[in-house]
Formats: C-alpha cells, structure tokens, sequence
C-alpha cells in the first residue's frame, strides 16, 4: 500500500527567549517526537483533549509551521523540497479544512471568487476551464450552481463547510488534513458532512487526516485513530481495536469520560 505521508520524530516548541519579566527562558513543547505513516485513501484520526498538540501538528502537515525538529515526507518527497518550490507545490500537495466553515471563507468574495483562486494559481485553468470545474465541484459537495454567485454569509453552517471542502477540492490535492470539520455543526448536519466526506474519498482518491475530540465521530469515519497527550503520541491503532480495546490508560480514561446513551430495556 502507497504511503502518502512518512512523519519521524516531529518535534515542534513554541518560545525558548527569555521574556521582558524575567530572566527565566520559557519553552513550551507542543509536539513531542511524533512519528506515523499515512497510507494512499485512509482515514486516520487524532483525538486528544484541548492542548493535547492535535491543531499545531495539523499545520505542520500544511506547511503553516514549521517544525522545529524531525523529518516529514510528503508523497515520498521531504516537505522542506515542497516548501522551496513554493506554496503552489505545497498546496497541490497537501489542503487544509477549518473548524469554523464561514471564518475560513472570505467574507468579501462570492463563492466562484474563492474557488478561482486555486484554480488560476494552483491548477492553471483557463477561464473556461475553471467555470466547468466549478460545476463540477458544486455537484461533487451537493450544492446548487447558483450558490457560486453568492457569498458565505448567505449560507448555513454545513453548506459553509461543503464549500469549504469544494474549495480544498478544486486545489486536486490528493491528502486533506480535517481540522474539526463538523464540531460547529448539528448532530443532523455532522452526518451529512461526514457521509459528503466519505464519499469525496472515494470519487477522488482521497486520504484524510481527521483531527476531534468527538469520540463517536471518529469512530464513524476512520479507519486508524491516533492518541495525543500532552503533544506526545500515546496510541494508534485500527478503528475496532482501540475502542474495544484500549492499551494505554490516558485512553481508556479518555473513552471512560465520553458520554454515552444508556438504552431503557425494560
């Protein structure tokens, strides 16, 4: 099996200077000699509480920091090589979905606005080029083509993010890197999104890393699920084994603590 990212030793800290209040150095480790593989069309999902390291090694993964330590390989090639040539080769390779869908979009663009700025200077479609593509993402996120003429505002929540996600689409990066994609959303909406992305994967070839605290979303759409405490990877394993059985104890309290619906039986 193709593996589409090769992660060793990641390593990322945040300040080491000495502050203006004290002559102390103050070093917070946020990623703590992460390694991992991602292979070709899998879903591999990070949990971790708020602070476990999860959102700062997904923008590792993109390219919006760097690391301070460790390699990362990206489609068999060094992210560092993927970074020289650009954020054009960095961001065919490689998209980045937000948690908030209508934050993430620019307020003062239509739709069509926003998806032509991957289009013209990621893929180097034509005009004409661009206006079929265009359709073409509308229909693959199961939106209206008259939606390209409006603006995020105008939209709810899920269609926000299905937008959202056409705008990573129209980059034809082949991995996603899935920051929290359905937190904001209804439960009802959550399932739409979640089948949407499913199905995207498929149509496209898509791998995913799908970073929540949502125990029950994770474990409907991924395949591998990756532990994070304190920026340290403390378990990965398939889907059904770490749920059913969980090796180390920061995971056990962390499904210990997920709430459940009880069934009446009688």
């Amino acid at each position: 099996m193709k593996t589409v990212i090769e992660v060793r030793n990641l390593v990322k800290t945040f300040g080491g200077r000495k502050s203006w209040f004290s002559s102390a150095e103050h070093q917070v480790n946020a990623v703590k000699n992460v390694s991992f593989d991602l292979n070709a069309g899998e879903t591999l999902a990070i949990v971790g509480e708020s602070g476990s390291g999860k959102s700062t090694l997904a923008r590792m993964l993109v390219g919006l920091d760097h690391p301070t330590s460790g390699t990362m390989m990206l489609m068999g090639q060094d992210a560092a090589q993927w970074r020289q040539r650009g954020a054009k080769a960095f961001g065919k390779t490689v998209q980045y979905v937000f948690q908030d869908p209508v934050a993430s979009l620019n307020p003062r663009k239509t739709i069509a606005e926003t998806l032509r700025v991957p289009l013209t200077h990621l893929c180097d479609y034509a005009e004409v080029q661009q206006k079929q593509k265009m359709q073409q993402l509308m229909q693959a996120v199961n939106m209206p083509h008259d939606a390209l003429e409006c603006y995020p505002h105008e939209f709810s929540g899920g269609q926000a993010q299905r937008l959202a996600i056409a705008r990573a689409l129209a980059a034809e990066a082949k991995i996603l890197v899935l920051d929290e994609p359905v937190s904001a959303l209804d439960v009802s909406v959550q399932a739409q999104v979640l089948l949407l992305l499913e199905q995207l994967k498929q149509q496209f070839n898509l791998s995913y890393i799908f970073i929540s605290h949502d125990l029950a979303v994770v474990e409907s759409i991924a395949d591998r699920v990756a532990v994070m405490y304190l920026g340290e990877w403390v378990e990965c394993e398939d889907n059904n084994t770490l749920f059913s059985r969980p090796a180390h104890s920061y995971t056990q309290s962390l499904l210990a603590s997920a709430p459940r619906l009880i069934a009446d039986t009688h």
